[in-house]
């Protein structure tokens, strides 16, 4: 099937759209926000999972791209992508070899490390092959998810050093238990405190002589809040580049009710494939399609009335409405809001990009489904 030139609501369904413009909306406005701070933007392709939405993060000034897993970060790296930082670390003997390799071809990669038998293993694995690895030492600020905490930054940093093969470029540190919390001035406040005893730990290791420069963390939901913090170096935002119902619920700086920075770039098509019932109608977009965790999904199109979205099994999404139900019918389509990005991109194969209304191009999501 042709689909350059289509109009976005002749395509097969359910599939993804991004708008290229509402795209290039967040990407500038996000830059500007940073850099204007006198930080820099270091994003997540664990969001977009997709090298030409990383390619255009690097145009607008990104020094890095990171990824969550090493299959995402062996993706880039084929591609010729530079300056990697894998976010978790990895753990296995396989892992440590394939990181090796990986290594090899792009030797300004970074790589996060909590454990210090972990990390011994991976020097004597680098030291076997003569490569040096550069790592970050993952900080727990809070989230209980990974990391050292707060207390024992000096004394692992120090282990690490002592390795021969691991080069110590800084910190990291992901406060993902405060990116969602609704009330913008609440979610500051608790940002800020456990931000800044992070900042106190890598102060108190520079205090001994570390010359590492990277402090790397935060997320989109605190992207104004966190730049207060004055050794963070670097802004490790993901959904911002394409937006979800999650993040719209929240609170912004600018506007309590809604986080109104950044555009839903990102939208599901559905169409309707059953009319029979009074009051709702049967889409094509359930658990298969949009992923359950995170806020409902948003009807963005038809906005002629009050539509509401409501799980309704692994194939089908229920669309409610008030009233009659006028122009509905089988094949009539509907415009979604996702509930959460990430994972819900993970479920598709290529994006339909969109420039008023028509389709433009078609962008790989080629690093859906690593996980390893």
């Amino acid at each position: 099937m042709k689909v350059l030139g289509t109009h976005k609501y002749d395509l097969d369904t359910p599939c993804l759209l991004i708008d290229v413009d509402k795209l290039d909306h967040n990407l500038k406005t996000m830059q500007e926000s940073v850099q204007g701070a006198g930080k820099n933007t270091r994003p997540h392709a664990k969001t977009h999972k997709c090298s030409e939405i990383a390619k255009r993060q690097l145009e607008a000034g990104a020094v890095g791209i990171c990824t969550a897993k090493l299959a995402e970060a062996e993706v880039l790296a084929e591609k010729g992508f530079e300056h990697i930082l894998i976010t978790g670390q990895v753990a296995l003997p396989l892992k440590a070899e394939r990181l090796i390799s990986l290594i090899e071809r792009c030797p300004t990669l970074m790589v996060v490390l909590d454990d210090l038998e972990n990390a011994k293993l991976l020097d004597s694995a680098c030291g076997e092959r003569g490569v040096r690895a550069n790592v970050l030492l993952d900080i727990d600020p809070g989230l209980h998810r990974t990391g050292v905490v707060v207390k024992d930054v000096v004394q692992a940093a120090h282990v690490l050093l002592e390795l021969r093969n691991l080069d110590l470029k800084g910190v990291q540190a992901y406060a993902g238990q405060v990116q969602h919390i609704p009330v913008y001035a609440d979610r500051r406040e608790k940002s800020l405190a456990c931000m800044c005893a992070v900042q106190e730990a890598f102060r108190a290791l520079k205090k001994t002589g570390f010359t590492g420069t990277v402090f790397t963390g935060a997320g989109t939901g605190t992207f104004d809040i966190d730049t207060e913090v004055e050794d963070l170096t670097d802004l490790q935002v993901g959904s911002y580049v394409l937006m979800d119902a999650e993040y719209g619920a929240i609170g912004s700086a600018d506007n309590e009710k809604g986080f109104t920075r950044f555009k839903s770039a990102l939208t599901m098509l559905s169409s309707v494939v059953s009319c029979n019932q009074k009051g709702m109608v049967t889409i094509d977009a359930g658990l298969k399609s949009m992923y359950r965790d995170g806020a409902t999904p948003i009807v963005l199109y038809p906005d002629d009335r009050d539509y509401s979205y409501d799980w309704f099994g692994d194939e089908y999404g229920k669309i409610g409405y008030t009233g009659g139900r006028g122009a509905l019918k089988t094949g009539s389509m509907f415009e979604l809001m996702v509930s959460h990005c990430d994972p819900t991109v993970n479920q598709f194969d290529r994006f339909y990009v969109i420039e008023k209304e028509r389709v433009v191009d078609v962008w790989p999501i080629d690093l859906r489904g690593k996980s390893q």
